[in-house]
């Protein structure tokens, strides 16, 4: 069995850089699609500067559902801009009334906007309140298609699972290595090295 201070440098590099890629493909798999689905959540690309400093352009955020009641003003949230269209806004909340029907109302404003947001937001537009963010994320989600996202999160966990695999493999080699060195010694023969 080889220590790490008899490992070449090149070698001692290739499994820290391995380490670190690796690190860092599972903790954006977790952070970016294993906790907002644990959430019910769902992420957004923030393609506009409306929400600066809070919300950068490229910023990846996490929304996950809310009660109406939850939600005051300061909170940040994702709504519809019309009931079942696909289009959103993510804004904060800097007023609050209440209709007709007493049902309650809200005011947005992106944080670097001049004036609020025209239309008051209903309680049926609310997708949800922002989470978490992470910066520049969103950029590598806004180049890829539905599909796209499937098959890189299908191959981050194939290549996760071969690194463990090639890991547990070279475990247990130097470990078969090590027992024959014993067996060997304990019945007297030579050992190469």
């Amino acid at each position: 069995m080889t220590t790490w201070s008899q490992t070449t440098p090149r070698r001692r590099a290739g499994r820290v850089a391995g380490a670190v890629l690796l690190a860092a493909a599972i903790a954006l798999l977790v952070i970016a699609v294993l906790v907002p689905m644990a959430a019910g959540g769902k992420a957004y690309t923030v393609l506009t500067s409306s929400m600066s400093p809070a919300l950068e352009p490229g910023s990846l955020a996490m929304v996950r559902p809310v009660d109406t009641e939850n939600i005051g003003v300061g909170s940040v949230i994702t709504y519809q801009l019309q009931s079942d269209k696909p289009e959103v806004v993510t804004h904060r909340v800097v007023t609050m009334g209440l209709r007709e029907d007493g049902s309650p109302v809200f005011r947005t404003k992106g944080d670097a906007n001049p004036t609020p947001d025209p239309e008051w937001v209903r309680p049926v537009q609310v997708i949800g309140s922002v989470w978490y963010a992470v910066p520049y994320v969103g950029r590598l989600n806004s180049l890829m298609t539905p599909q796209h996202r499937d098959q890189l999160i299908r191959a981050i966990a194939v290549s996760l699972m071969a690194y463990g695999l090639f890991e547990l493999l070279v475990a247990a080699r130097d470990r078969l290595a090590r027992r024959t060195r014993q067996w060997d010694r304990r019945w007297g023969r030579e050992v190469a090295r």
